[in-house]
Formats: C-alpha cells, structure tokens, sequence
C-alpha cells in the first residue's frame, strides 16, 4: 500500500533532539528520496520540536527555512538531530542535520515565530505576477471530477512516470492553452490521496512541478522532450508569508520560473498562492541538471589519508 503523504513525512521523537523518520520507496525520484519530501520532513521536526521541547517559546510556525543537501539521501531510516541555535522573544532559530547509515547527508537551519500573535508594519505592494496566468478554476470540484475546465486541465501524461515515482502522488492541472511563456510554470496541485496541505506540506509543493527545462528544450532543440535528466537540488530555500488553517487545504497554486540555466546549473523561484490568491509562501532553489544514470550510481568511497 502506497504511504500517504503524512506518513511519508512523519517523524518520530527519539529524545528531546533526536528524530527519526523514514524515507519511503513511493515518494522517490530513481532511488532518491523526492528533495521536496525531505524538507518537508524537516518542518514537521521543526514543528514537533517548538510544540514539545520549545514549547514555551510559543512560536508554532516556521517562517523561514533554508536547506542544503550536501549528498543524495536514499530509501529507508534517517535521523535528525536539532540543535537549539538562538532562542528569542519573537523569532527563534534550530539547526537540523539529517544522517543516513553514517553519513550527514542534508543540513537546515529553520527559524520560526507566531504568525497568529505578529504585529508590525503591513503594506500592499503593487506586485502580481507577470505574465498573468489563466483565470482560477471556475469550480475545483468540477475540475477534480473532469479533469478539466475553460482554463485548465489535468496532467495525465507524466514524462518519466516510473522513474519520477513521486508525481504519481499528486494531481497537477496545467494551463490548457500551455504555458504562457517557456521557462514558466503555473499549475494547481492536489494530493492524490485527498490528504490536505498544511503549512508542513509547503516544503513539498515548493519543490514539486513539471520540468521547466521540458519547454525551453522544444523551444530552442525542436525535437520534443529532453532526454531523462535528474533535477537534484543543491539548496532550497522558504519565505512562508501565510498560516495555513489547522485542517489543511485542498488545492494550492504554484508559479515556477528559471532566470538562467548555464553549465547543468539553473536557479527556480517559487511563488505559492492559495484559493483566494494570496501569497503563502516564495522559495528560491539553486539545482544541477545531470543524467539520470547519476540518480543510481553507486556512491563513491572517500578514502581518509592518515
């Protein structure tokens, strides 16, 4: 049986720093577990941490996260240990270290406070995005049944389905015209188990799109879709603008662009936007564009000279 979402991000306390979790098949790309899935299980630590060691700093929400994955993580346990980096009044920071079979393979450190309680300064910016995408779902409900409506339509035809075994967990309606321009993508997701996202779920959504590289290849190549790359990321970061309710969501918005791809490297920015059109959260990615054989590779031995 395929783990949901939750169970796929759910973490275990082991002490009052120490978190296990488990890295599942289902939610992988090739053999690595999907870079969204991890930063996920490293809110929900975050968040089982501030409710049950840091608990008195009442300070729920992680509002910035900032992620490197120094090494490819694989299937199976891993363990997390959070050091307590800077306790304040209105923000405190942790740091996480994820460790497989020895080795620190995923470092973040996350700062969090009390989006319900913040007070300050607020402005309406004249921002939104551009080019503008196509107008929301007239009905989601309507569109989870069809598959379809005037300005959107399901992606059924996933590229690499088998190999990039973590986009069958989702449900992904795409512009029915296209994209509005190469390089971009807009698009509407749902966990295909009906699970709802809460704010642990937006390290998942921040990573989890189309390749953008599939458009600009037809663009400048003509010959259709681009070899099987693997996307790995080298660095994720989150903004979360937006407290998601308590029960969840059923649907969020997502616009993916890359300013520059040069030498197997490109940039990502995320905007992430719920039903009503308000922002949630922004996210910025740097990521390398490497063959797919390099997702199975055996992993090199480092060799310690003495």
């Amino acid at each position: 049986m395929v783990p949901t979402f939750l169970e796929a991000t759910a973490v275990k306390a082991l002490d009052s720093h120490t978190y296990s979790a488990n890295c599942e098949s289902e939610w992988c790309v090739g053999s690595v577990p999907h870079g969204g899935v991890v930063t996920s299980i490293f809110l929900r630590v975050a968040a089982t941490h501030f409710r049950t060691t840091l608990a008195a700093q009442n300070q729920p929400h992680t509002v910035s996260l900032h992620v490197e994955f120094l090494r490819r993580t694989q299937e199976g346990s891993a363990t997390l240990v959070v050091r307590d980096v800077k306790l304040g009044r209105q923000t405190s920071t942790i740091h996480i270290a994820l460790s497989q079979e020895g080795r620190e393979e995923v470092v973040g450190y996350l700062t969090h406070s009390n989006l319900a309680t913040e007070t300050g300064l607020s402005l309406k910016t004249l921002w939104s995005l551009y080019p503008s995408p196509p107008l929301r779902p007239t009905s989601f409900a309507a569109l989870l049944e069809s598959g379809k409506d005037a300005s959107w339509v399901e992606q059924t035809d996933k590229p690499f389905a088998k190999f990039r075994k973590v986009s069958n967990r989702v449900r992904t309606f795409l512009p029915r015209d296209g994209q509005v321009v190469p390089g971009l993508i807009d698009q509407w997701v749902r966990l295909e188990s009906g699970e709802r996202f809460t704010n642990e779920g937006l390290g998942f959504v921040s990573d989890h799109f189309p390749s953008v590289v599939d458009g600009l290849w037809r663009k400048e190549k003509g010959d259709g879709r681009p070899p099987a790359f693997w996307y790995p990321t080298v660095a994720l970061n989150l903004d979360v603008k937006k407290a998601l309710p308590p029960e969840g969501v059923e649907w969020l918005f997502s616009r993916v662009r890359a300013k520059c791809i040069k030498n197997g490297r490109m940039d990502l920015e995320v905007v992430i936007m719920d039903e009503t059109g308000e922002v949630v959260a922004l996210s910025h990615h740097v990521v390398l564009i490497v063959g797919a054989e390099r997702n199975t590779a055996s992993r090199r031995r480092v060799q310690t000279k003495i």
